[in-house]
């Protein structure tokens, strides 16, 4: 049986329940760099499912997600050019990283798109990617200015359950 978002949910509280309390007790809870952390929560939650299916556990699919949010959050360049109602943001690095860009970029745009009344297009070009974000106002078009490429990425509370579709064998887009 596969782990629903409400149990992924309910077992990503008591994690942070029990976090807290070992934190109050005087016992560290940090368990140090956020690839790392991010990897032991969802160890975490596979440990503790006893319907987890480890023959489709894929926590190297799972590393190497994370390193691909890292080449991008830390090694991409961003440029923007606004066109009315419209912000384009091309999205470039060296090959390592724009392989990364593209498969952030094409993934999340999708998930954007469907988290707020904007479309949302992305495409592959030579060293990267670019997304255009067409908004239905000018309060609109403010808030994609000020969030920016980066901030966009985060928009949709997906993050942690795709991370662990990606663990558990499952494809997340």
């Amino acid at each position: 049986m596969k782990l629903g978002l409400l149990s992924a949910a309910m077992m990503f509280v008591a994690t942070n329940a029990m976090a807290q309390h070992a934190h109050a007790s005087g016992s560290p809870s940090e368990t140090g760099q956020s690839q790392f952390a991010a990897i032991a929560e969802i160890v975490t939650l596979l440990r503790d499912n006893p319907e987890t299916n480890w023959a489709q556990v894929d926590i190297k699919a799972l590393r190497d997600h994370l390193v691909d949010m890292d080449n991008v959050t830390t090694r991409a360049s961003v440029e923007r050019t606004v066109d009315g109602m419209s912000a384009t943001f091309v999205v470039t690095g060296d090959q390592v990283v724009a392989a990364s860009i593209r498969r952030m970029v094409l993934a999340h745009s999708p998930m954007l798109q469907g988290s707020s009344d904007w479309a949302v297009t992305a495409g592959e070009m030579e060293g990267g990617a670019s997304m255009l974000v067409q908004t239905g106002s000018e309060e609109e078009l403010n808030q994609v200015l000020g969030l920016g490429f980066f901030g966009l990425m985060t928009i949709g509370a997906h993050h942690q359950q795709h991370h662990l579709m990606i663990a558990t064998g499952r494809s997340p887009h």
